[in-house]
């Protein structure tokens, strides 16, 4: 094979605790995640000299690109160095906390190892996969998920948790600017009284999992909205708009800016 054109979905958080902060800097977390039917499509094609554009003009499309990191840390696992021409055709948001990023690393693990006659397992690509990004995991099982410490720990969902989240409509939605995550996670770690106690996390979890009538609704929480809204007033300003005038449930995914209302 050579050429292949993979979906790279975009994600969502329908429940999302930032429990505390690690002594490497990093945070825990428990998240619910799914990912979506919507997103990103990359193109990849065996070629004399590696490169990778994008239709999105705003897009850095050097090696801070998570396309080209993932490529690097294929060609490192696995010795591959044949030239691949990778065309991105970007539909997510930056700065929405849609995972966009996450997502193209995965895609193009996927595409290069299908170029490369898959010379990885699906565990090999889960390992070279999850130094890039905390979502990674979650794209390459492809299907919802719990997420737990850096989002390394992955928790599958049994046949009727899945029933209960896949299919389900959402409205989202984004305004016009982006949050960055670094930033995000600095205000809280300034702000300790923002994270949620693991044991509390898990408690609304497994609340959640045990009703089997609750709704997604019910379960929706972000732990980041706090200091986001802090400085971003127009999305509490919007939230509290959709729930008085239409009684709607919005939640931000992520860090933002992005948000979901489940229909």
């Amino acid at each position: 094979m050579s050429s292949v054109t993979i979906f790279s979905p975009a994600k969502v958080n329908l429940f999302l605790a930032i429990t505390d902060r690690r002594e490497d800097g990093f945070h825990n977390l428990v998240s619910l995640v799914a990912p979506l039917d919507w997103g990103d499509t990359l193109h990849a094609k065996l070629a004399k000299e590696t490169r990778l554009t994008c239709d999105d003009d705003s897009l850095s499309v050097d090696e801070s690109n998570l396309v080209l990191k993932a490529l690097a840390a294929f060609r490192e696992a696995t010795g591959w160095s044949a030239g691949v021409e990778l065309r991105l055709e970007k539909r997510i948001p930056m700065g929405a906390g849609l995972g966009g990023g996450s997502s193209n690393a995965v895609a193009t693990l996927r595409a290069v190892n299908t170029l490369a006659g898959k010379l990885l397992t699906e565990d090999q690509l889960m390992k070279v996969a999850s130094p890039l990004g905390a979502d990674c995991a979650l794209f390459l099982r492809n299907a919802p998920v719990v997420m737990r410490g850096i989002g390394d720990q992955v928790e599958s969902l049994d046949d009727a948790l899945r029933r209960r989240i896949s299919g389900q409509l959402i409205l989202l939605f984004k305004p016009p600017f982006g949050v960055s995550t670094p930033w995000a996670y600095r205000q809280m770690a300034a702000k300790t009284e923002t994270y949620l106690p693991a044991e509390q996390a898990e408690a609304r979890w497994e609340s959640w999992r045990k009703s089997e009538s609750a709704t997604l609704v019910d379960l929706g929480y972000n732990s980041m909205e706090s200091v986001v809204f802090s400085k971003y007033l127009m999305l509490p300003a919007l939230y509290g708009l959709l729930r008085s005038k239409y009684g709607l449930s919005p939640l931000m995914s992520g860090s933002g800016s992005a948000s979901l209302v489940c229909l």
